[in-house]
């Protein structure tokens, strides 16, 4: 059996390990990875695949930055060869981004077998491309692995419940891989900070960005929590940094850094008092790890995570609101169990190798 990977984000790359780990050293199964290149510097991808183990990409598409529309075109060009020459059994594809659109076009076409990881969620928001990418792959795909019961929930109410499976989340496989080998560094760690001590931020939504506004009461809200309630640290997302200097924005009372491999964001985020952030990675792995997030959207994914306080919606238009969920939050909890026992990988290779009777008996005898 042949299963292609397209990935070519920071957060597919973490689901993409737990997929890897499951498939190595499995006889049977060929596993080959196209890297799209959406995400292209060391800090964003290099690092990744060192880290966490994931075997080189098979194929590097190169794409690098562009707009939504020429982004993913040149994506569909480039990977329709590649698919057209490995033709395999399953094409995979990860979470929301414009590498899962283009590869969810590009296998449907060429009629492939497509199978979603991450799939079912839903912001009811299509301002925001990821809610776009994330209905075109599940409505083009053949089997959706959901990580949580909402999603199938979110499926069921679209008519794609036949072919919807309730497997876990891939990122608490990833998580529970891979926590105790980050704890294990903290001696080397680079920021030696007081545990709980500081709050730690993320932003990086073109909702957030591209919005002067938007972008200047984030700023100020930072700036107040590290004034008011704790130190803030930033770690900076390139698309951020872009948005600062287009627009003469500039942070004084916070603690920048660049963006952080894999074991280092774990440790950070561990550590923190408190996260805030724009991404739905780090509001899971804030949930799977006990500490208060608030979000600076104005919807999420991830509805699970709002219970009892751990995870507080604020938006990132009101400076004033944003400080306020931050206290909010030290009441968080206590959290829930909603992504699965860490075995959502062992179940997504069950199913894709359903029709494989030597492979399923081999998959028992694991």
């Amino acid at each position: 059996m042949r299963i292609v990977s397209v990935v070519g984000a920071r957060p597919q790359f973490i689901k993409l390990a737990a997929i890897s780990r499951s498939i190595a050293g499995f006889i049977g199964i060929d596993h080959r990875v196209v890297h799209t290149g959406q995400h292209y510097d060391d800090a964003m991808s290099g690092s990744f695949f060192r880290d966490l183990g994931i075997p080189e990409a098979t194929y590097n598409l190169g794409v690098g930055s562009g707009s939504h529309g020429e982004q993913t075109a040149e994506m569909i060009r480039r990977l329709e060869p590649v698919l057209e020459s490995e033709h395999p059994d399953w094409v995979l594809l990860y979470g929301d981004t414009n590498s899962t659109a283009a590869g969810a076009l590009t296998a449907a076409k060429l009629h492939l077998r497509l199978a979603h990881i991450e799939a079912g969620l839903r912001s009811f928001n299509r301002n925001m491309p990821e809610e776009v990418n994330r209905i075109v792959a599940d409505h083009l795909s053949d089997l959706l692995f959901c990580p949580t019961a909402a999603g199938m929930d979110n499926l069921r109410r679209e008519g794609l419940e036949s072919r919807a499976i309730l497997s876990g989340d891939v990122m608490y496989d990833a998580l529970l891989a891979n926590l105790g080998r980050a704890e294990n560094r903290i001696a080397s760690f680079a920021y030696q900070l007081e545990l709980g001590g500081y709050a730690l931020a993320t932003i990086h939504r073109a909702e957030n960005t591209d919005d002067p506004a938007r972008l200047r009461s984030l700023i100020e809200a930072l700036e107040r929590i590290a004034v008011e309630i704790c130190p803030v640290i930033l770690a900076l997302h390139p698309r951020t940094r872009k948005a600062l200097e287009a627009n003469r924005l500039a942070f004084d009372k916070i603690n920048i850094i660049p963006p952080q491999p894999y074991f280092d964001m774990l440790l950070l985020e561990k550590r923190a008092r408190i996260i805030l952030t724009d991404s739905g990675g780090v509001q899971k792995e804030a949930y799977f790890m006990h500490v208060p997030c608030v979000t600076l959207r104005d919807e999420t994914e991830w509805t699970e995570t709002l219970e009892n306080s751990c995870n507080v919606l604020a938006g990132s238009s009101d400076s004033k609101r944003i400080v306020a969920a931050v206290r909010r939050t030290s009441s968080a909890g206590p959290w829930g169990s909603h992504y699965g026992r860490g075995d959502a990988s062992r179940i997504i290779l069950g199913e894709l190798t359903r029709t494989n009777p030597a492979l399923q008996q081999a998959m028992a005898a694991r």
